[in-house]
C-alpha cells in the first residue's frame, strides 16, 4: 500500500498526514512515555488550531522488549479479538524513564528508546541500552495516517462510511539490512523490496499468498518486530521508500513490539514469551506418516495393502492418515465414515494396530459442513454456524456445496465440535489433520460473539480452530501427546503443533518453495514443521521423489501425501529393482532418521523451551555474524550442530555454503574448512550433510522394536565426536523428553557420562 507517489508527491488516492514533531512527552509510572505529535510544526498558539494530532505511547514491556502504539482518534472502540499474549506469564522487569535536556529515554533492560527533545523535530531511536548498537529509528514523516479516497474537504470525516482510515509507521532500514519471516512464505526469503499482506489465504506454495501469516518479522541486525493485531496488515518492505519498512493497518490504532536479542535466537525466545512457546510433541510423531492421498480411490483393502507392503519392505509406518474421502462426498466435514468404503472403520483401525502395521491413525477434518449432510441442518438449527447480518447462515459453493463455517465463538458450537472429535477418538483415531480455515469471510457476517470484529476474525480463526482441536486431543491423550497436522496459522498457534506446508507441486522449484516456507515459519517460534513429500499436485518423477524423501526425513515430521496419485514408493518408479530405487531410498532415509532420534529429539526439547525451529532452522540463527548466512534459502540447520541441504538437480549436483570453521561430512567424517561454497554430486542415499566442529552426536539404532518412540538410551548405538575439545557436550533426553543428563568431553579427550546408557555403545572420533 503506497501512500506516496515517489519521494516528493502524495498518491492521488490518499490524503496523508504525518506526525511532524514531538510537542510534548509525558512520563507514566517510570516505565512509559506518551508523545503528543501534531500534524504540523507548532511555531505559535494559532498553529495548534484546526489540525490533527497523533498520540504515541512507548512502554517498557520486559527485558529487551518495548511496545509502541500509535493512535489517531482515541475514541474509536477497541474491538476484539486480540492475540493471547504472555500465555505462560509476564516476566518481571526493571524499567526506567530518564528525561534530559536533549532526549527522553525509556529503558527496558537491554533495549532503550530515545526521543529527541530538539524543537520541531520528530526523531525516535531504538538502540541497545549500553549504546553498542542502533537498531532502527522513526524519523521525519515516518508516523501518520491516511484517508482513502482522498478528502476534498476536512468535513468529509464526519461520515467515513465511504472512506477508509489507515494508520502507519515507517521504521528505518540500515544499509545491508535484511528482513525475514512474516509466516510461512514461499517467495524470496529476504523480504526487502516486497509488498507483503498479512492475511491468510488458500493460495498454494507458488504464490505470494500464505496459509500461515504471522505478524512478526526479524531483522539481520538482531531485532524483531511483532505487530499486535490480527487485522489485515500491509507492509512495504523497502518497496515504497527503499530505506524504510512501512507497516499499515485500516484502523485508528497500530501497536507493535520491538524485540532486541541481541542474537536472533534470543529474539525468538522473547517473542515466544510474548505469544507462546511451541507445543511439545511426542517422539513417535517423528516417524513416517503415510497418507491415502486426496482424491485417490481407496478402501480398507487398499490401506491394508499399502501398510502391509511397506512392512514387508522394512519401512515402518508410524502413522497412517485417512484423507478427505474417509467421509462421504458432499458431506465434509460431518465426522461420519463412508459406509460403502469403510463399513467397519473402528475394527479396521484396531486390526491395523494389532498387526503392528501402524502405531497411530490420523484423519482429515476441516471446520466446514456441507449442506448435503443432515449434520448441516442440525448445526444450523442449533446456531453452530457463522451467520450473515440478516440471520441467514453464511454459505457458498466454494470447496463444498452450500457449506457453512463452524462458529467457534459460540461455546455450544465448540462443545458440539469436541463431541464429534471424541467420537473419532473412541473409534481409535489418535491425531487430527486440521485442514483449511483460511477463507473466513469478513463482509456481511455476524459472529455469535457480537463483540468481535469480522475483519480481525479472519486470521484469528486459525487460533480458535487449532486450539480447540489441540485441547481436545490433550484432554483425551495427555498434555504432550496431542498431534495436529494444521495448514493455517496466525501468531500464537505455535502452541498447537504441528503445521505442514500446504499444496505444493511435484517439481524441484516447489521443493525449493517448501524449504523457503519452512525457513520463514521457523522465524516465528514454530519448532515443528512438515511438508508433502514428493509434492502434492502432479506425479513426481522418481528422481524428485527421492530427493524430496531426503528433505522430508530431515524435517521434524515426515509425511508422504499427494493429491490425485499415491505416494507409496513402488508406484512412483513402477517397482524398479535398480540400485537406489524409490523403495530402497525411502527405507534408507527412514532408518537414518530413526538413528538420529537421540540427537533430534534432544534438539527438539531445547527448541520447545526456547521458541526455536528444530529443523529447517535458518543457518543465520546459528551464524548471525556471517553476512552470507542471511542469504541462504536452500539449506538449513537440523538443530544447532548439523547443516543440511536438499539436492535440486537431477544429476545430483549440489551447491552448499559452509560458514567459517571446521566441518565434517556426516557420511565419511572427512574434514572440510568452512567460509566457502562447496560443489559436489550426491547419490540418492546422501545429500549435503555436515556436522560443525565441537559436536557430540548421539546416534541410536536404525532398526528395532518400538518405532520412533523407542528407548534409545538403552538400545545401544554410537556417540560421534567431531573435532571436540574439553567441555564440549550433548544433552541427553529419553523418548518422553525427560532430561537424563549430559555427555561431556573431558581433559583427556574422552567422553564422560556413558554410564547413563544401557546396551552396547561405542565412540567414534573425527578430527
Amino acid at each position: 500500500m503506497k501512500f506516496r507517489d515517489g519521494m516528493w508527491l502524495t498518491n492521488e488516492n490518499y490524503s496523508v498526514q504525518y506526525a511532524e514533531e514531538v510537542y510534548s512527552a509525558t512520563s507514566r509510572d517510570n516505565k512509559a512515555v506518551t508523545l503528543l505529535c501534531p500534524a504540523r510544526k507548532i511555531f505559535s498558539r494559532g498553529d495548534t488550531l484546526n489540525l490533527s494530532t497523533i498520540s504515541i505511547d512507548i512502554e517498557a514491556e520486559f527485558d529487551g522488549v518495548i511496545s509502541l502504539e500509535v493512535t489517531h482518534l482515541a475514541g474509536a472502540r477497541r474491538i476484539g479479538p486480540d492475540f493471547d499474549l504472555f500465555p505462560h506469564g509476564r516476566p518481571e522487569h526493571k524499567a526506567e524513564v530518564t528525561k534530559g535536556e536533549k532526549v527522553t529515554t525509556i529503558s527496558s533492560g537491554a533495549l532503550s528508546a530515545s526521543v529527541s527533545s530538539d524543537a520541531h523535530t520528530f526523531d525516535i531511536k531504538f538502540h541497545a541500552t549500553d549504546g553498542s548498537k542502533t537498531l532502527t529509528s522513526l524519523l521525519n514523516r515516518s508516523v501518520g495516517f491516511a484517508y482513502s479516497p482522498a478528502l476534498s474537504t476536512p468535513k468529509q470525516v464526519e461520515d467515513l462510511s465511504n472512506h477508509k482510515h489507515y494508520i502507519f509507521t515507517q521504521t528505518e532500514l540500515s544499509v545491508g539490512e535484511s528482513i525475514h519471516g512474516l509466516g510461512e512464505r514461499f517467495g524470496a526469503w529476504n523480504k526487502i523490496g516486497q509488498n507483503v499482506e498479512v492475511w491468510n489465504e488458500d493460495g498454494g506454495t507458488s504464490s505470494e499468498q500464505a496459509y500461515k501469516n504471522i505478524s512478526f518479522w526479524m531483522s539481520s541486525r538482531g531485532y524483531g518486530v511483532f505487530i499486535d493485531t490480527p487485522d489485515k496488515i500491509d507492509l512495504e518492505i523497502g518497496s515504497e521508500r527503499c530505506c524504510r519498512l512501512q507497516t499499515a493497518v485500516e484502523s485508528q490504532r497500530l501497536k507493535w513490539y520491538i524485540i532486541y536479542g541481541p542474537t536472533p535466537k534470543d529474539v525468538l525466545t522473547k517473542y515466544a514469551i510474548l505469544t507462546g512457546k511451541p507445543g511439545k510433541l511426542p517422539a513417535w510423531s517423528y516417524g513416517l506418516w503415510l497418507s491415502t492421498s486426496f482424491t485417490t480411490s481407496y478402501d480398507e483393502a487398499t490401506v491394508h495393502h499399502f501398510v502391509e507392503r511397506m512392512s514387508a519392505s522394512r519401512i515402518p509406518v508410524e502413522v497412517f492418515h485417512f484423507d478427505c474421502f474417509w467421509l462421504r462426498a458432499f458431506h465434509w466435514c460431518d465426522f461420519i465414515w463412508d459406509p460403502e468404503f469403510f463399513p467397519d472403520a473402528q475394527g479396521q483401525m484396531q486390526r491395523l494396530k494389532a498387526a503392528g502395521l501402524v502405531s497411530k491413525v490420523s484423519v482429515w477434518t476441516n471446520p466446514y459442513v456441507g449442506q448435503s449432510s443432515p449434520v448441516f441442518k442440525h448445526a444450523a438449527e442449533k446456531g453452530y454456524l457463522l451467520k450473515k447480518t440478516n440471520g441467514d447462515v453464511w454459505q457458498w459453493d466454494l470447496w463444498q456445496t452450500g457449506m457453512g463455517i463452524v462458529d467457534f465463538t459460540n461455546p455450544a458450537a465448540c462443545e458440539w465440535y469436541v463431541g464429534c472429535l471424541n467420537q473419532l477418538f473412541d473409534m481409535g483415531v489418535d491425531c487430527i489433520k486440521t485442514d483449511f480455515g483460511e477463507r473466513i469471510p469478513t463482509r456481511n457476517v455476524q459472529w455469535f460473539d457480537q463483540s468481535v470484529d469480522p475483519g480481525r476474525m479472519h486470521n484469528w480463526y486459525a487460533f480458535l480452530y487449532n486450539k480447540l482441536v489441540c485441547e481436545a486431543l490433550q484432554t483425551r491423550y495427555g498434555a504432550d501427546q496431542a498431534v495436529l497436522f494444521a495448514r493455517t496459522a496466525c501468531a500464537g498457534t505455535q502452541r498447537f503443533p504441528l503445521q505442514w506446508g500446504g499444496d505444493c507441486e511435484s517439481t524441484p522449484a516447489a521443493l525449493a518453495e517448501s524449504v523457503r516456507g519452512g525457513l520463514s515459519l521457523g522465524l516465528a517460534a514454530f519448532a515443528s514443521w512438515s511438508n508433502d513429500i514428493g509434492g502434492f499436485e502432479g506425479n513426481p518423477r522418481p528422481w524428485i521423489y527421492k530427493r524430496w524423501v531426503a528433505f522430508g526425513l530431515l524435517c521434524t515430521h515426515s509425511r508422504l501425501h499427494g493429491s490425485n496419485s499415491y505416494r507409496v514408493p513402488w508406484l512412483v518408479d513402477d517397482s524398479s529393482a535398480e540400485p537406489e530405487n524409490c523403495t530402497d531410498v525411502l527405507r534408507h532415509w527412514v532408518r537414518f532418521k530413526r538413528a538420529l532420534m537421540p540427537y533430534l529429539y534432544a534438539q527438539a526439547v531445547e527448541s520447545f523451551a526456547n521458541g526455536w525451529p528444530t529443523s529447517v532452522r535458518a543457518v543465520a540463527l546459528e551464524f548471525p555474524d556471517d553476512p552470507t548466512a542471511w542469504l541462504l534459502d536452500r539449506e538449513f540447520m537440523v538443530g544447532s550442530q548439523i547443516l543440511a541441504a536438499p539436492v535440486f538437480d537431477e544429476d545430483g549436483s549440489s551447491e552448499v555454503y559452509l560458514p567459517p570453521g571446521r566441518w565434517f561430512s556426516f557420511w565419511d567424517g572427512k574434514e572440510v574448512q568452512g567460509g566457502r561454497w562447496l560443489r559436489e554430486k550426491y547419490g540418492f542415499c546422501e545429500c549435503p550433510l555436515f556436522v560443525r566442529e565441537g559436536s557430540v552426536i548421539v546416534l541410536g539404532q536404525a532398526e528395532g522394536e518400538g518405532g520412533f518412540g523407542y528407548d534409545w538410551l538403552n538400545a545401544g548405538g554410537v556417540v560421534r565426536l567431531y573435532g571436540t575439545k574439553e567441555g564440549d557436550k550433548a544433552a541427553l533426553v529419553d523418548a518422553k523428553g525427560d532430561d537424563k543428563g549430559v555427555l561431556e568431553v573431558g581433559k583427556d579427550g574422552e567422553v564422560g557420562g556413558l554410564e547413563k546408557f544401557g546396551g552396547d555403545w561405542k565412540v567414534e572420533k573425527f578430527g
